[in-house]
C-alpha cells in the first residue's frame, strides 16, 4: 500500500498569494531584491530564504517580520480536490511535510477546513530543510513505513528534489510552478484530483 506524504503550501492549501504578499512586503521594508526573493521562497523554510537574501545584521528582524505577516494573513483556501483526496484515504495514515513553522501550518490547514494529520513535520523538526530529504525521511519513520513505499505530493522544485532524495515516488502539481520547472518529478499533473489516478496508473504499471 502506498502512503501519501503531502506538502502543504501550494499543494493542500492555496496560500501562494499570502506567501507572496508577506515576502514582497518584507523585501521592500528591508530593501532587498523582491523579484529574487519571490522566485526562491516557495517550498523552502523562511529561515533559509532570509539567510540567502538578507544581510546578517537584518536577519533576526526580517525573520520575526515574515513570521508575523504570514501568521496574520488567513486569506487562504483548500487547493482544488484537497478535501476529496484526503477523504478518499479512508483512514489510511498520511503525513504532511512542510517548510513552514508549526503554528502557521496548523493555522492555514484550519483556515482551509482541512484536518491536521497525526504526523506533521514542520520547519522546526529538521536540521536541513527542502531540498534536503530530512523532512520526508522523518515522516516515513514516524509512520513506520519505508520511504520507497511513499508518494510525495509537491508543488515546488525544492520539494520535488526533497522527495526524490528520500527515495519516494514524487507527484508534482502545477499549482505554483509550471510543468517545466517540475520535470524532475516522476509524475507531473495539473492538480490533486489528477494525482490519485496518475499514481494508481504508475503503481499498476510497476506491477
Amino acid at each position: 500500500m502506498l502512503t501519501y506524504l503531502f506538502d502543504i503550501d501550494g499543494t493542500l492549501v492555496d496560500s501562494s498569494a499570502a506567501v507572496e504578499r508577506a515576502w514582497r512586503r518584507v523585501s521592500q521594508e528591508f530593501g532587498v531584491d523582491t523579484d529574487a526573493v519571490l522566485a526562491a521562497c516557495h517550498g523552502r523554510r523562511s529561515v533559509d530564504t532570509v539567510r540567502e537574501f538578507f544581510p546578517p545584521a537584518d536577519q533576526p528582524a526580517a525573520q520575526k517580520r515574515i513570521d508575523e505577516l504570514e501568521l496574520a494573513d488567513r486569506d487562504v483556501a483548500a487547493c482544488r480536490g484537497a478535501a476529496d483526496l484526503l477523504a478518499s484515504l479512508d483512514g489510511q495514515p498520511w503525513a504532511a511535510v512542510t517548510s513552514g513553522p508549526r503554528p502557521l501550518m496548523t493555522a492555514r490547514l484550519a483556515a482551509a477546513g482541512l484536518a491536521v494529520p497525526r504526523v506533521l513535520v514542520t520547519a522546526e523538526d529538521v536540521r536541513r530543510g527542502k531540498p534536503a530529504p530530512d523532512g520526508y525521511l522523518l515522516a516515513a519513520r514516524e509512520l513506520a513505513v519505508s520511504p520507497t513505499s511513499c508518494v510525495v505530493v509537491e508543488d515546488s522544485p525544492a520539494g520535488v528534489a526533497a522527495g526524490q532524495a528520500a527515495g519516494a515516488l514524487v507527484a508534482a502539481v502545477t499549482t505554483t510552478h509550471p510543468a517545466a520547472a517540475l520535470s524532475a518529478a516522476d509524475l507531473v499533473v495539473a492538480g490533486l484530483p489528477e494525482v490519485a489516478e496518475a499514481v494508481g496508473g504508475r503503481h499498476r504499471g510497476r506491477g
